[in-house]
């Protein structure tokens, strides 16, 4: 019967092409994202040139007297103004004892309840809090707060200012409508500001990755897992009773038994060849001896010919390791004894 399942060899002929180019795929990514995570070029860090970040704030914020600390600690902050890029990064627990300890707060996008999504537009300060700076590139999310601009995407509360976007921080966007006096009227609160950007300490804090998947995600997961398992389970094969066939071909017994014999010289297996002979032979004169199959044979074996029962008993039972050569022997010596009892 023949096997109709693909062996390994053809697995791994099948699989090891898109393996590769998955290797492939993943070393590129891999060596794309640790040359971007290095240097001087994330968005909205103080030290970039790139049109995402801003360096530009920071050069116009010095030139009026401000000094500014980029730093991932943040473990002074007193008497100063906190500009917080990315609040969602920070446990909110310290970002909040962070702002008690500051003296003005900035935080842009933050996750807050009730905030919904808008777009990015060019508005209308729309509020005395902002009426210097004028219109300017805001919107991103909308905010509840005590003082709000910008259609509540600039909101304050207390000392804590919210922003939803943070375009009129970056390099590209700076020199664009009221942007670069909204920024410094912002940042430069305080003579001193402290930049904070998140280190891997407040990054530990946030949610796992499986929290950040959306539902949807998951669920389709689960229905393509469950699915796998259902045509897994489907195509597998089940052991049932043992059934015969009908052979293809006729194979005739002198090529089976040179088969046979050539897979026990093949595994060196001369003693088990042994034991299958002496096993035949016994099966053999048993009907011969009048004896059931399975009888203990020497003693009468040796009442018909002129062996001795300690001679049969060896011959035919002995578990005695032997070679091929002694195989030879046993053959002719079973021959023999055989014939001797058809004789007698």
């Amino acid at each position: 019967m023949t096997a109709v399942s693909p062996g390994a060899g053809r697995i791994w002929t099948a699989a090891r092409g898109p393996l590769l180019i998955g290797v492939i795929i993943l070393f590129t990514a891999v060596v794309v994202t640790l040359l971007r995570g290095t240097g001087e070029g994330g968005s909205l860090d103080p030290r970039s040139y790139q049109p995402e970040g801003s360096h530009a704030v920071v050069a116009l914020l010095e030139q009026n007297g401000v000094r500014v600390e980029r730093t991932e600690d943040a473990s002074s902050v007193e008497g100063a103004t906190l500009f917080v890029p990315q609040p969602n990064l920070i446990d909110p627990a310290r970002l909040a004892d962070l702002s008690r300890r500051a003296s003005s707060t900035v935080l842009l996008a933050p996750s807050a309840p009730g905030a919904r999504r808008v777009t990015v537009d060019t508005r209308s300060p729309g509020c005395p809090l902002a009426e210097k700076a004028g219109a300017a590139k805001m919107g991103g999310f909308v905010y509840e707060g005590e003082q709000r601009c910008y259609d509540s995407t600039l909101v304050r509360t207390g000392s804590v200012t919210t922003l939803g976007f943070g375009a009129i921080f970056t390099n590209r966007d700076l020199d664009s409508d009221g942007n670069a006096a909204l920024a410094l009227s912002l940042l430069g609160q305080h003579p001193r500001l402290v930049w904070y950007m998140p280190s891997a300490a407040d990054r530990s804090q946030q949610k796992s990755f499986t929290d950040l998947v959306p539902d949807g995600w998951k669920f389709g997961a689960w229905q393509l897992g469950i699915a796998a398992v259902v045509i897994a389970l489907w195509r597998a094969r089940r052991l049932g009773r043992v059934v015969t066939e009908r052979l293809p071909v006729v194979v005739r017994a002198a090529e089976t038994v040179e088969g046979r014999a050539r897979l026990y010289r093949s595994s060196h297996a001369a003693s088990h060849a042994a034991a299958v002979l002496r096993q035949a032979s016994r099966d053999r004169l048993a009907p011969l001896l009048g004896l059931p199959l399975g009888s203990e044979l020497s003693a009468e074996i040796a009442r018909r010919t002129s062996r001795s029962v300690v001679d049969v008993q060896t011959l035919l039972y002995s578990q005695e390791p032997v070679d091929d050569r002694g195989l030879v022997a046993l053959v002719s010596e079973l021959d023999a004894l055989e014939n001797e009892v058809r004789r007698g």
